[in-house]
């Protein structure tokens, strides 16, 4: 379980690094009217790869973690409602990183049907940013720093 959790770990930096790379990337090529080329591509299913990589060590991690769904059938749901601790690493952290990953699929996928440049740029701006938002929004920042 020890080398999910560093996996899980580390690998989140990457995940955020491209996320925030990817979401920058689009911001930009909307509000400076960019035309989009084959590398503003790559970074976007960049993004999509390395996010449901995390998403799937994420859920191996949670099938093995006691934090995670162990600590829902050991502890029950309200007292890891009540723990915000527990809540975080039971609840919170994995719901709002499969909506990160739907967000980023979303996004990506609605992208990819636009024939010309600005649209594809708003669709992976809006879609990326919003789940950059909840990327970082539960993130266990005090495991992190």
């Amino acid at each position: 379980m020890e080398i999910i959790q560093m996996i899980h770990s580390y690998w989140a930096y990457l995940v955020v690094l491209v996320v925030l790379v990817a979401t920058i990337n689009a911001i930009i090529g909307v509000v400076g009217k960019k035309e989009y080329q084959p590398k503003d591509f790559r970074i976007a299913l960049f993004a999509l790869i390395v996010t449901h990589i995390q998403l799937l060590i994420g859920f191996i991690l949670y099938f093995v973690s006691p934090l995670g769904l162990q600590s829902l059938t050991s502890n029950g749901v309200s007292e890891v409602m009540g723990n915000s601790l527990l809540r975080l690493y039971a609840v919170e952290h994995p719901l709002m990183m499969i909506l990160t990953v739907v967000f980023i699929t979303v996004g990506y996928s609605k992208h990819k049907k636009k024939l010309v440049s600005g649209p594809k740029f708003r669709m992976l701006a809006i879609f990326y940013t919003i789940a950059l938002l909840f990327l970082l929004s539960r993130i266990p920042w005090s495991q992190w720093l």
